[in-house]
């Protein structure tokens, strides 16, 4: 597997090559690089694909210490110019979304476009934080339960969503590592009020179903980007573009056809 030392990180990264537009793949919470493989697979003809590990996920490895999405925005950043890539569309799910924005206002040179997937950039109820914090105190100190993990699987993709392997992937995380990412979850910054900065073209893609973002935190974030065009997609979840990746991809496929 190819990796990257970038920032003080072993990025692991997955790169379908050749010079074609690049498409930078960001994932969410708690996931990695794989749950792209459907868009990787619809687009790698046409764009170069790259997918990547994030701090604290997949192959790149425990965060050793806090961390913020501005850093994950310069280690994205990085991973471009480490492979020799000026700019590229940042498609980010969930908090791969959150750290594409910050990308899109540090490093506006580098992001020829965002795909938001599940994502927002205002914050989370706050009603929320406390039944998040229980939940990886219970994970960290006993380990992943049955319970923990059918909750997660439900918010990330719904009632067909297939957990398995990514149980079997939650059940190796350390507790300091779960503590960590989610520190940068809960303590990052509202952007709502910085989103008419962004002069990337972007496109706003949401399921009806979105169980951890309510659908009106992406309209926000739609009609606070200058020009940005929202897609809803039906009965999707949190991770639509893993449970209806047909509809996200021809969202995708339509909204890059744009930007020729």
């Amino acid at each position: 597997m190819p990796y990257a030392a970038i920032n003080g990180q072993n990025i692991h990264y997955t790169d379908s090559g050749g010079d074609k537009p690049a498409l930078l793949f960001s994932h969410g919470l708690l996931m990695d690089c794989s749950m792209f493989d459907a868009q990787v697979s619809a687009f790698s003809n046409a764009y170069r694909c790259i997918a990547w590990d994030e701090r604290g996920h997949g192959g790149t490895g425990d965060a050793r210490e806090n961390f913020s999405y501005y850093d994950s925005a310069a280690d994205a950043v990085a991973l471009l110019a480490y492979l020799g890539i000026k700019q590229a569309v940042f498609v980010g799910m969930s908090q791969g979304g959150y750290l594409s924005l910050r990308a899109a206002l540090t490093a506006p040179h580098a992001v020829r476009a965002i795909v938001l997937l599940g994502s927002q950039a205002d914050m989370d109820a706050p009603e929320k934080i406390p039944g998040y914090q229980a939940m990886v105190d219970a994970w960290s100190t006993h380990g992943l339960s049955e319970e923990i993990g059918s909750t997660i699987e439900h918010i990330i993709g719904g009632p067909s969503f297939d957990g398995a392997p990514w149980r079997a992937k939650w059940k190796k995380m350390s507790a300091t590592n779960l503590h960590t990412i989610f520190n940068t979850l809960f303590t990052r910054d509202d952007l709502t009020d910085r989103l008419s900065q962004i002069t990337a073209p972007t496109l706003v893609v949401h399921g009806t179903d979105d169980a951890a973002i309510p659908l009106v935190h992406a309209q926000k974030a739609a009609q606070g980007i200058p020009g940005a065009k929202l897609v809803v997609i039906q009965g999707g979840g949190h991770a639509a573009n893993m449970t209806h990746a047909a509809p996200v991809n021809k969202a995708i496929a339509e909204f890059l056809a744009t930007l020729h």
